[in-house]
């Protein structure tokens, strides 16, 4: 993580010569074991892989590491977390959560000039109330809800204009509930439902 606000924009060049941490190179290490499991790397690339992550000291060397992977960012547990939060926060590249995956009960999500997409609508929710923690510099953060759940933005939120929650769809009883707390500096955070498909007779 880069601490510290930026006077300005970094240049991915630049970005890549910062000081990777601790939790940079574990969330690279998870990348690498997830590729592992899906086969597309084998186990004694992975080996070679890891070691390298481990004694990676910027994130440039961590980035040659998983340049051929899809651009899919990790799920990052932060110090001081419990089991059922997930961190997605943006280092090289864009990050996209979607698919089949299960949601927590809450959600952190940052980026600086990067995005991130959040996808609920093939998820599984078990939960009844999730919050979004969603922090972005000149970035954006977009989520996209199922038809039904309901969405709110917390009262907490800072800089409201660049929010935009276009989940307006009734909300159906039983449904999830989603509670944003948004920060946005300079970017933008945009809640959008995919609209009900219709059938042809």
């Amino acid at each position: 993580m880069i601490n510290g606000e930026q006077g300005s924009e970094l240049t991915t060049r630049d970005a890549v010569e910062f000081r990777a941490g601790d939790a940079d190179r574990e969330a690279v290490a998870e990348r690498l074991r997830i590729a592992a499991g899906e086969g597309r790397i084998g186990l004694s690339e992975l080996e070679e892989r890891l070691d390298r992550a481990f004694a990676a000291r910027t994130y440039g060397e961590l980035a040659v590491l998983v340049a051929d992977l899809p651009q899919e960012g990790p799920s990052v547990p932060r110090p001081g977390t419990d089991a059922d939060t997930l961190v997605l926060k943006t280092s090289l590249s864009s990050i996209r959560q979607s698919g089949l995956w299960t949601v927590p009960r809450k959600i952190v999500a940052e980026c600086k000039m990067l995005g991130i997409v959040i996808d609920f609508t093939e998820a599984t929710c078990v939960h009844g109330d999730v919050t979004v923690e969603a922090r972005c510099g000149s970035g954006i953060i977009q989520l996209i809800v199922p038809q039904g759940w309901a969405v709110r933005i917390d009262g907490s939120s800072t800089n409201t204009a660049h929010i935009t929650n276009g989940a307006t769809a009734p909300a159906d009883p039983g449904a999830p509930r989603l509670t944003v707390v948004g920060h946005p500096r300079a970017g933008h955070i945009k809640i959008k439902q995919p609209r009900r498909k219709r059938w042809l007779h």
